[in-house]
This record gives structure tokens, sequence and C-alpha cells, in this order.
């Protein structure tokens, strides 16, 4: 079930209105009957894996808080230690065999190649389980929040079970902490107006970026990347800078109608994406980007790692551990891989050269706090991000086909006039409407960025003017948005992670 499929818009009004007649005792109950037939939606059996990982962090929540009444230290800390490691090794092994079995297969069968040995070994042709790389990260982040003592154990196992399944966050995110969603589970949620109403203009904000802009985009995308062998380099550079744009609007959508949606049930998710393409280093953009994983990798594998506490050299390791570990983390295949090395890669080098950048800075009088300094460094953190989405956004041999064009090393025409709407599948109205629409969205994030809450000034205009926003949006949405053949939803691109 899509959020933006007939069946969500069916069933989430019903889930609302039941959520709100029930008594207070029950909501738990209901929300996660809600949330487990939700996902059964994509494929039942996959229901078992969600229900195992809960099982396997609920248990190893309660083993935890016994270790922790043990008086003798040193036993108290290896039955700790053993619990965090069995609840890890199970999860990741859950993981490790629907995501990356037969990466990993056809990296061995490789190594023996080189070898001159011929190796053959079963694969599995199995279907990846909707969220599965999610779900699990929450629930593993239970088990490490509970061994740090950040939170009790939960000892009701359904409020458990809402907490790792929570539907509107369950498949694509935000990875949600047990400090936030856990607690707000065992509070009562009274119907609140404003909060209902400020839920559904976020995601109606999320609809109009899913719908509209980054399907329009995908069809500009993917009409030059999927025949990128004919294309000019000029065609091949706007269509990668739109992509930064697609993936954005596709996941920033997904994460908005997930933010609004808890909130009409009277939850508070995580802030998922915070301006990323406004940001003025590599560094500053992972700050901004997906905060929820983000967030994740520094707390329970960047600070274990011994973050920058071990010295310089040390914190550069660091970070290119957990940036491959993030480029495995989105997906199994090498150009994943490579993604997430040149993000690590970014980020040492501006950490490495920082000195210098400093003393040129200061030797020519450099003011950084001038619009200027800022925007150049906005730019070219731009340029160094959206050079990496080529990667992520498509294998490696066609990545390095595609960057040689761009930069004009395959011969032939560079840019050509007449034939690039044409090339990008889109007509002269089409391009208008993604050009206003990417004004739109340029706008809402200088508000943001400004601190200017769009909401919050919309919840506090006059009715006429309200409903006129509300009128405009939803149309706007329904009228040129993009529904796929036969008017079916598509899939957001976070779902395959």
């Amino acid at each position: 079930m899509l959020f933006h499929s007939l069946e969500f818009i069916l069933f989430f009004p019903c889930v609302c209105l039941l959520y709100y007649v029930i008594p207070y005792r029950f909501r738990p109950l209901f929300l996660l009957a809600c949330s487990y037939f939700f996902y059964m939606c994509w494929n039942p059996g996959y229901a078992l894996l969600l229900l195992a990982s809960t099982g396997i962090t609920y248990a190893s929540g309660l083993l935890l808080d016994f270790a922790g009444k043990i008086k003798n230290e040193l036993r108290q800390t290896q039955i700790k230690k053993l619990c965090v490691a069995l609840s890890f090794i199970s999860n990741l092994s859950i993981l490790f065999f629907f995501k990356y079995y037969n990466f990993a297969l056809k990296m061995v069968v490789r190594v023996f190649q080189l070898a001159g040995i011929r190796a053959v070994f079963p694969a599995f042709d199995v279907l990846l389980p909707v969220g599965i790389s999610f779900y699990i990260f929450q629930a593993l982040g239970y088990t490490m929040d509970v061994y740090r003592k950040e939170i009790a154990a939960e000892k009701n196992f359904f409020q458990y079970a809402l907490f790792v399944s929570f539907f509107p966050q369950l498949v694509a995110g935000p990875i949600e902490r047990s400090k936030n969603l856990l607690t707000q589970i065992k509070e009562p949620h009274p119907f609140d107006c404003e909060q209902i109403r400020s839920g559904l203009l976020l995601m109606l904000y999320g609809y109009f970026q899913k719908v509209v802009l980054s399907e329009y985009l995908a069809i500009a995308v993917d009409s030059v990347y999927h025949t990128c062998t004919y294309r000019t380099g000029f065609q091949l550079l706007a269509a990668t800078i739109l992509f930064a744009f697609q993936i954005y609007c596709d996941f920033g959508g997904y994460s908005n109608i997930a933010i609004g949606a808890a909130r009409v049930l009277g939850f508070r998710l995580m802030e998922n994406f915070n301006t990323p393409y406004f940001a003025t280093s590599v560094a500053d953009f992972w700050r901004r980007w997906h905060i929820s994983l983000s967030t994740w990798f520094r707390d329970y594998l960047y600070i274990p790692l011994g973050g920058n506490r071990k010295g310089f050299v040390r914190r550069q390791i660091n970070v290119m551990i957990v940036f491959l570990a993030s480029g495995l983390w989105h997906g199994a295949a090498g150009h994943f891989v490579v993604w997430g090395f040149l993000n690590g890669i970014w980020q040492v080098a501006g950490c490495v050269t920082k000195p210098f950048r400093q003393k040129v800075k200061r030797f020519f009088g450099v003011d950084e706090t001038v619009f200027s300094h800022k925007l150049l460094q906005m730019l070219l953190t731009f340029a160094f991000v959206d050079f990496s989405w080529i990667f992520f956004r498509t294998g490696i041999h066609q990545s390095v086909t595609i960057i040689k064009k761009i930069l004009g090393f395959s011969g032939g025409n560079w840019f050509t006039w007449g034939e690039n709407l044409a090339a990008m599948g889109l007509t002269p109205a089409t391009f208008c409407l993604l050009a206003v629409s990417l004004m739109l969205l340029l706008i809402v994030d200088l508000c943001k960025y400004n601190k200017i809450n769009l909401i919050e000034w919309i919840c506090k205009q006059g009715i006429w003017l309200r409903w006129l926003i509300y009128l405009t949006g939803i149309f706007g949405v329904l009228i040129f948005g993009v529904y796929g053949p036969g008017y079916d939803a598509s899939q957001f691109l976070y779902f395959q992670f």
C-alpha cells in the first residue's frame, strides 16, 4: 500500500476516525493491527520477518534489564555484551540473507575466478522485503539504547511491537529512536484540530513533492539516463542535476507524508530533511540529508568506533567506515559502495585541507559571512554531492560513460539546439510546469532555511486564504500529478532499500 495509492487514501481516514473514537487504552493495539495490515498489503509472509526482528530485540531488552540486576559487575558486563551481540548478529543475519547474500556470493565467485578456480554456489531468488533495512535499524537502535541505559526495557510487548512497526514510518523511515517514539506510545493523544491541520498540510506538501515534482523529474532523468549512449554531455549534465532534485523530492516527499500522517494521529516524528541543498560543505549536507540515518550511524557506529576521540587519522578512518557502511546499507551493489566512498572522501578531504583553506582565506582577506561566499560554498557542495549521485543512480560502467560525456571526453557534440526537451521526454507545457514547481520548492526551502514556518503562517491566516491554499494544493496535485500507467501509484525510490 503506497501513500499516494487509492487504497491508502481510503485506509488512512478510516484509521484516524476509529483511532479517535475508541478508548485510549485500546489505541496502541488498534494501531498495531493497522500497521501489520498496512505492511502485509505488500507480502503477508514478510510480516513474519518484522515479527521476528521485533521478538528478538524485545527479548534482548528484557535480558539486558535482567543482567543489569546482577551484582557481579564483570559478569553483568559480559552478559550484556552477549545480549547485544546476539541481537545484532541475528537481526543483521536476516538482513544479510535477504539483501546481501547474492551480492556476497558474486564477490566470492569473482575471487575464485581470479585465482583460476571455477566455483558454483546456490543463489536465491528472493524478493527484498519492503523497509527491512529501516525497521531492523530501528529495532537495533532500541537494543543499544537499553544497553546504554538511555531508556528502560519495554515490558509491554504490544507497545514495543507498535514502536517497530508504526505504519507511517515503517517502510522508509524516519528511523525513529526509542527515546522519542516509544515514550509517545504510552501517552494519550487527544483530538487536536491544530495538530491535525498542520499534519494534513505537511502531507499535502509531501504529495506535491512526490506526485508532481518527483514524477516529472523522473520522466526527464529516466529518458536521458536510459539512452545515455546517444545523449549529449549537456543533456546528461541537466539530467544529473535534475536527479538530485528527483531523489530529494521523492524521499523528502515520503518523509513529509510520514511525519504529517503521524502528526494527525498525535505523534511527533523526527525531522528527516533540513534544506540539504543549502549546505555549505559535504559534512553539513549529511547533517541535513536523511537525518535519521546519519544520526543512527553517528550514534551506533561512528561513536563506538572511537569517533573523534582517538586522534586525527583514526577519525578519518572512522568516517570512511561509516560511509562505506552507508553505501552498503543503501544497496547490495558496487555502485552504492562507490557512492558511499566518494561521500566519505569528500568529508576526509574537507577535514584534511581545512587548515590550508583557512590560511588562504586569511591571506586574501575573505569574509566568510557575506552572501557571495556562502553561495559559492553551496554551489561547490552541490557539485560534489551531485557528482556522487551519478553512481547512486546507475551502475559503475554506465556512470563512467556519463561522466566522460559530461566532461566532453567522448567526442561528438556536447550541446545541440532544438532537441533537448524531446530528449528529456518533456513538452514545453510540462517543462514550464516543472520550472514553476521547482521554483515553489526553492521558495519553501528558502523559508525553512530562514526559520520561517510556512505551515504555522498558513494556519494563522483568515479562513478564505487558508481554504484558497488548501484547495489550490489539493486540485494542483490531482490535476498535475503523474500517477503512472493506468493511474497506478509509482513506488518511492527508497522502498528498495
